[in-house]
């Protein structure tokens, strides 16, 4: 009898927590902000050596 209501019980938190959806949003805008960054460090990774030299030739401008 006793393993009956301890197996009905988790069974039903389990359908509860199947069923319950917050959090959802959280993962979207999770995978979101990791495809804005995926994007950015892309492409920083492509303007990198032009970057690199535009800000050396800054410092060599200003004084120092």
């Amino acid at each position: 009898m006793k393993l009956e209501v301890i197996c009905s019980t988790a069974v039903r938190h389990f359908d509860r927590f199947c069923a319950d959806e917050n959090g959802g949003t959280a993962i979207e805008y999770a995978l979101v902000a990791s495809g804005v960054g995926a994007a950015i460090a892309a492409t920083i990774w492509q303007l990198g050596s032009g970057v690199a030299s535009f800000y050396q030739t800054l410092a060599g401008l200003l004084p120092g």
